[in-house]
């Protein structure tokens, strides 16, 4: 109410005021000549824009709080001041390190700032800065009278502005809401063709794509909250709807759409496969609530925030990750991390024990960690040594977790034992992700990774050396294990795969060779060890 007459009273004396002009900013007055309500919405947006750059954290409300607030801004913020080494660097939100810290977007040394000409110098101003929030190249400037302006703002600090929306979604607090839009509405055939596949989720020939439109691009959240439902998690564990759709929400917006492979769909498969084996008989009647919640979180997590290159890219362009993690399981580790960290923020498990949470936090990097290809020749040893002195004791805790980190293993890789339909689109998949790889080694000079030549090696090559050294002796064993029609079920889809790569091989190629060279170069320490090469 105050505000209110304040307003009023100056709107009635603005043009008497000739001798007592307002101060605002650094000094500038504003011209008693040209009314008020003129000046002063320019005068607020002026203060708005430089607190919605790198203003202090709390600008107090009102004119005169404002005009404060941005001459302060001002001061602080100059170019002397914002050239301070060791300044933080501006930035919209941090993502993808284990912990968000959305909190912390537009507090930096640099600020947006607009300078009028001499020529201007408020007079005779008839205008206010705006911009168009769906153009992501430029700041639009409305001016209702013919008035110089010098516009000087960092690239930087225009995409900060114009993504003020995109923060406000991805913000610790919005994060992992959708908000509904008509992109997001599916008629109810839609609906019904989506329900009626998630009744045959632990169908073997689940089409994971064809779910993946019916889902409009939420695959991920829709099987994985249908999954947490069929196994009774959420009564057992007593979960927050809301906040399990949250964590799932955050988790698929962190895998990147633009892989070709290594996205949210990949995960949203490996879950499904891991569903199947958890209904296998012989782990279905051993596992508990506990055991069947780590599985599906590591398993929709196993990829979370995967860059779409390799870990030796990594190493040898000094990537953070690498030396971060000693070089050793480098993504996997980020992988855990990242998932560690949303179910932080998340707050899915916050009504459990600090005990609890830290156990499964640890036991779900053990199975994530157990996705690192580089380590498959030691998991099948110890595996097919298990299986050979048949002293596997699902009643054991430990063993019941190294199966699961073998299910998880073959859930990861399984591509080659779908329906060649579905396995096709993924060796595709895969591959393009691989030659995107070799491009960019191309172009800086990098020496281009085994398989990742798009001149000289081809699909159907990199995928009878991937099934001949990796794929069929992991699922051999499996086979050995879980002696079921879906085992079998499992091998029959890989020796037809490969029969048809080789067909397709045949065709392609003059030389008739069965395997790729390529794989003949890799370090015979991952690969089974019957299948070391000399």
């Amino acid at each position: 109410m105050r505000s209110g007459i304040f307003l009023v009273v100056l709107l009635i004396f603005a043009p008497g005021m000739q001798e007592n002009s307002l101060t605002i900013g650094s000094g500038q007055q504003i011209d008693p000549t040209v009314p008020l309500w003129i000046e002063l919405p320019t005068t607020i947006t002026r203060c708005f824009f430089f607190c919605l750059g790198n203003g202090p954290p709390t600008c107090p409300a009102g004119v005169a709080g404002t005009a404060s607030c941005a001459s302060s801004s001002a001061e602080k913020h100059s170019p002397a001041a914002s050239s301070t080494k060791g300044a933080r660097a501006p930035y919209l939100f941090r993502r993808h390190n284990g912990e968000a810290d959305a909190e912390s977007c537009c507090l930096g040394p640099e600020v947006t700032v607009f300078h009028s000409s001499a020529a201007d110098s408020f007079h005779g101003r008839r205008g206010a800065i705006s911009y168009d929030s769906s153009d992501q190249t430029a700041l639009y400037i409305r001016m209702l009278a013919n008035s110089e302006i010098e516009v000087s703002v960092s690239a930087r600090n225009i995409r900060r502005l114009l993504s003020f929306q995109r923060y406000l979604r991805s913000s610790r607090f919005f994060r992992g809401i959708t908000v509904p839009n008509s992109s997001n509405i599916l008629d109810d055939d839609y609906n019904g063709q989506a329900k009626c596949m998630l009744e045959k989720v632990g169908n073997w020939n689940f089409d994971i794509f064809l779910f993946d439109r019916l889902t409009n691009g939420n695959s991920l959240v829709s099987l994985t909250f249908h999954l947490f439902n069929f196994h009774g998690l959420i009564e057992h564990f007593q979960l927050d709807t809301m906040k399990l759709r949250r964590f799932l929400v955050m988790v698929q917006e962190d895998y990147h759409s633009q892989n070709p492979y290594h996205n949210a769909v990949h995960a949203a498969d490996v879950t499904q496969a891991m569903h199947c084996y958890l209904k296998e008989p012989k782990l279905s009647k051993s596992l508990t609530p506990w055991d069947v919640l780590l599985s599906l979180i590591a398993a929709v997590t196993h990829d979370l925030d995967h860059p779409g290159v390799n870990q030796p890219f990594l190493i040898k362009t000094n990537h953070y990750l690498a030396t971060l993690y000693k070089n050793t399981s480098v993504l996997e580790n980020h992988h855990w991390r990242s998932a560690v960290g949303l179910l932080r923020e998340s707050g899915l498990f916050a009504h459990m024990s600090l005990e609890n949470r830290q156990l499964m936090e640890s036991q779900i990097g053990a199975l994530i960690l157990a996705t690192d290809i580089s380590q498959q020749n030691e998991y099948l040893s110890v595996f097919r040594t298990h299986l050979d002195r048949g002293d596997l004791c699902l009643e054991d805790a430990s063993h019941r977790h190294f199966i699961l980190q073998m299910a998880l293993k073959c859930a990861d890789i399984c591509n080659p034992c779908r329906t060649w339909e579905l396995s096709k689109q993924w060796s595709e998949k895969v591959t393009e992700e691989f030659f995107h790889q070799g491009d960019i080694e191309k172009k800086y000079h990098l020496g281009v990774s085994p398989l990742c030549d798009r001149q000289s090696e081809t699909v159907a090559n990199i995928q009878i050396g991937f099934m001949t050294y990796l794929v069929e002796p992991l699922f051999a064993e499996w086979a050995r294990f879980s002696n079921t029609r879906l085992s079998q079920t499992m091998l029959g889809h890989l020796g037809l795969n490969k029969a048809s790569w080789k067909g397709m091989q045949r065709e392609q190629s003059s030389s008739g060779d069965d395997t790729d060279p390529a794989f003949e170069e890799m370090d015979s320490d991952i690969l089974p060890q019957e299948n070391r090469l000399s």
